[in-house]
């Protein structure tokens, strides 16, 4: 399935003597006369002035978005770099909006939700010398509560080599202010029409989807940041039967693929082959990854990604092109970067599918038939074609106006 592997990379270390050891020398800093600068963040200037070693900034401001869980999301990530020329553990991240203390995230919590550049110890939480990684957030709030407008990050750590008072033994730093933006979700029409439809790997764990926060053009992308992987069960529960590695045993290849919006198509990729179902690609260029695809302008800054269509099916398109809401636009394949039949679907900010940031919104109106229990049971599913057990005690629901959460299976209008 279309995913993308955290960047690896390191952060520059700082320069003056507080990050080259454990000198506390002040040598070459100034304090008399210097204001408090925020790098283009004005907020930040309302931040105390101290010596920070790990250093902050989200990738980009969250959107709340309602869920089909009930709660408001804010989903984002947040940057981190280590400046010392030593090793330094992070031992807990805290969000603060508006001053209320929203999420925190301990140090058994932080292995699931953080990756270190480079790192070659799976789950490490440590940052060696000039050395940066992402942590991944999730701030729910209930329906009733006041969104924040402005959010603060307030995070622990541990130096290998104190030395007071600029490196103490215990590092908290208030750091990363950021507002929270005010824009609406969009609300889009389902991509798929019909039951049994699967959320795969999309908001808010820590997914592929999620994970693939990628470095391109020399800057941080979280395209697909609220990705779905639609797959299809039938009335049992089965995802496939027969040869798992022919197309024609997934019942839902090559059903139609709709239009979630009005508006001109803006980019489409026909003419890439299917791939075998269960086998991982190779060999693909950036821009295939995606496979077959059309990319739609659906306003006010914001552009759908339909991707891994069936071939010869999206060719019927041209740049230029008006969809109409609801329009069948193409066929659902396995072309591109994916090892089962399904569409992969998303918002974004840019007409690019990679250098563009994912942006939240919601279905109009389905319904939730259950949900898995957790991304292990996908496994099962994609290798034995199920069924799997579903999570006990999910209620059918009608859904207005809600996103779609990773797991969630759902009935769309229509099919």
């Amino acid at each position: 399935m279309l995913s993308g592997a955290v960047s690896s990379g390191a952060g520059s270390s700082g320069t003056g003597s507080p990050t080259t050891g454990s000198s506390t020398s002040t040598e070459g800093s100034s304090t008399s006369g210097a204001q408090p600068g925020s790098g283009g963040n004005p907020i930040a200037d309302e931040l105390p002035v101290a010596f920070t070693p790990i250093t902050g900034r989200v990738v980009a401001a969250p959107e709340p978005v309602p869920a089909t869980d009930g709660m408001i999301h804010l989903v984002y990530e947040l940057q981190l770099i280590n400046v010392l020329a030593q090793d330094v553990r992070l031992d807990s991240v805290a969000v603060r909006g508006d001053g209320e203390d929203l999420l925190e995230l301990a140090a058994d919590d932080l292995p699931s939700w953080m990756r270190v550049f480079g790192a070659t110890e799976p789950g490490t939480t440590t940052f060696g010398p000039g050395q940066a990684g992402l942590v991944w957030l999730d701030v729910t709030l209930e329906p009733d509560q006041q969104v924040p407008a402005r959010l603060d990050h307030v995070i622990t750590a541990t130096p290998t080599t104190p030395s007071e008072p600029l490196i103490p033994a215990t590092l908290t730093e208030t750091i990363a202010a950021t507002e929270v933006s005010t824009a609406e979700p969009v609300e889009v029409l389902p991509p798929l029409r019909g039951p049994g439809w699967v959320d795969g790997g999309s908001c808010c764990a820590l997914t592929a989807h999620r994970g693939a926060v990628n470095s391109i053009s020399g800057e941080f992308f979280a395209a697909e940041r609220f990705a779905i992987d639609y797959v299809q069960v039938d009335s049992e529960g089965r995802l496939w039967s027969g040869d798992a590695t022919s197309v024609d045993s997934y019942p839902y290849f090559g059903t139609g693929v709709y239009a979630v919006a009005d508006g001109p198509v803006v980019a489409v990729v026909d003419g890439m082959p299917e791939q075998t179902p269960t086998v991982n690609p190779t060999g693909l260029e950036l821009a295939e990854y995606g496979g077959n695809h059309i990319v739609q302008d659906i306003g006010n800054g914001r552009y759908a990604f339909y991707a891994h269509l069936k071939t010869g099916t999206a060719g019927a398109w041209k740049v230029g092109d008006q969809l109409t809401a609801g329009e069948q636009i193409a066929e659902l394949g396995n072309t591109g970067n994916t090892d089962a039949p399904h569409l992969h679907f998303h918002i974004m900010d840019s007409p690019d599918p990679l250098r563009a940031n994912g942006l939240p919104f919601v279905l109009d109106e389905f319904e939730v038939e259950g949900r898995y229990p957790s991304e292990d049971a996908l496994g099962p599913l994609l290798e034995d074609g199920g069924p799997v057990p579903t999570e006990p005690g999910i209620a059918r629901s009608t859904q207005r106006a809600a996103m779609p959460l990773s797991l969630d299976i759902m009935t769309y209008p229509g099919g």
